[in-house]
C-alpha cells in the first residue's frame, strides 16, 4: 500500500541521499516494549526525542484508515529487515494483492461497498507498510530514536491523545527537516568530490587502452560492432537497446534486463554524452561509451544510484533512426 502524508513526507522525502550514502546497519532496529510507560510532553526533553515522537505521530496519521488491519510488531520487524539490508518479505505481486484487499476493506468500512470485507493478515499489512516506509526510516535512523517512534505509534493507534500540540509538531518538523537537509547536502558534497576524482582517474587510464577513442569533449568510446546504416542527427528520433552501469559495474538501467525491449527518444533530449555519442553511430552499430560526469548528470546525479559527479558506462546498440 503506497502511503503518503503531510508530515512524514517532509521528514523522510529529503533524506533519500542519506540512504545512498550510508550503508545498511549491521544491527537490526530494537523492537519497542509494549509495556513501556506512556509518553508525556515532559518526557520529550530533547530535540531528538521530539522528532522521534513526531515521526511516530505522522506514521499513525498515515495508517489510520488501516489501523485495525495493522500489526505494529510486524511493521517493526519489517523496518529492521530494511535496515539490515534483507530482501523484502513479500513479492511485489503479493504486496499488490494485500493492497487490493485493504482497499476493499476501507470501502466496506466507509459504506462505499455492500460486499463483505475480505480477510487480511495483519502481519502482512505491517510488513507491507514497512516496505513503503522502511527505506525512509532507515535513512534517518541515526537522527531519531526508533524505539520511541514505535512507542509513539503504538500508543496513538491505541487511542492515546497527542502529547505535542500542532504548533509544536510543525516547529519540530521544520527544525528536523532543515537539520537533515543540511546533513544530506554535506554528504553529497563530500561524495561529489570523491566521485569526481575517481572518474578522472579512471578515464585517464582508460583512454590509454587499445581500441578506446576520446573526443574533444572528453567522451570515450569503443566500437563493439560496426554498422552500415545512417547516422542520426541530434534532432532525430532513435531506437536503441542499452545497458548502463557505474564504474564499479553496478547496473542502474538496462533495456536488456527489461526483456530486451528497445526504447525510443529524441536524441537532443538526453544527456550530452548520449547526444554526442549516438550521433557518431551508424544504424546497426554497437558502441561502448565512457561518459564523464559533466556529460552525464553532473553534480545533481540522478535517482538513488547515480551519485553526484558520477562517470557512467553505456553499451548502446542503435537499431533505427527517424526524423
Amino acid at each position: 500500500m503506497k502511503l503518503s502524508a503531510r508530515g512524514i513526507a517532509v521528514l523522510l522525502a529529503s533524506t533519500a541521499a542519506v540512504a545512498v550514502a550510508a550503508p545498511p546497519a549491521s544491527r537490526p532496529a530494537p523492537v519497542a516494549s509494549q509495556a513501556a510507560a506512556p509518553i508525556t510532553a515532559a518526557s520529550l526533553a530533547t530535540t531528538r526525542q521530539k522528532a522521534s515522537y513526531v515521526v511516530g505521530f505522522d506514521i499513525s496519521q498515515m495508517i489510520q484508515p488501516i489501523a485495525q488491519d495493522f500489526d505494529a510488531g510486524a511493521f517493526q520487524a519489517g523496518v529492521a529487515d530494511v535496515i539490515a539490508g534483507k530482501p523484502p518479505a513479500m513479492t511485489r505481486e503479493r504486496a499488490g494483492e494485500i493492497n487490493q484487499l485493504l482497499m476493499k476493506r476501507i470501502a466496506a468500512r466507509q459504506g462505499q461497498s455492500k460486499e463483505a470485507p475480505p480477510a487480511v493478515s495483519k502481519a502482512e499489512v505491517g510488513r507491507l507498510v514497512a516496505m513503503d516506509l522502511g527505506p525512509g526510516l532507515a535513512s534517518i535512523r541515526d537522527e531519531i530514536d526508533l524505539p520511541l517512534v514505535y512507542r509513539a505509534l503504538s500508543g496513538l493507534l491505541a487511542g492515546q491523545q497527542a502529547v505535542l500540540d500542532e504548533a509544536t509538531r510543525n516547529a519540530v518538523r521544520a527544525e528536523f527537516s532543515t537539520s537533515v537537509k543540511q546533513k544530506v547536502e554535506a554528504q553529497r558534497a563530500a561524495q561529489a568530490g570523491v566521485n569526481k576524482a575517481a572518474g578522472e582517474r579512471f578515464l585517464a587510464e582508460n583512454r590509454t587502452k587499445k581500441g578506446v577513442f576520446t573526443t574533444p569533449s572528453g567522451l570515450q568510446y569503443m566500437v563493439l560492432r560496426q554498422g552500415a546504416g545512417a547516422r542520426p542527427k541530434p534532432t532525430d528520433r532513435v531506437r536503441v537497446n542499452y545497458h548502463g552501469t557505474l564504474l564499479d559495474g553496478t547496473v542502474f538501467d538496462s533495456s536488456y534486463e527489461r526483456g530486451g525491449q528497445p526504447v525510443e527518444f529524441k536524441l537532443d533530449q538526453v544527456i550530452p554524452g548520449w547526444t554526442e555519442g549516438v550521433s557518431m553511430m551508424p544504424v546497426g552499430a554497437k558502441y561502448r561509451f565512457w561518459v564523464p560526469s559533466d556529460l552525464a548528470y553532473g553534480e545533481k546525479g540522478a535517482g538513488a544510484q547515480i551519485g553526484p559527479n558520477s562517470a557512467l558506462v553505456f553499451d548502446v546498440e542503435l537499431l533505427a533512426v527517424s526524423p
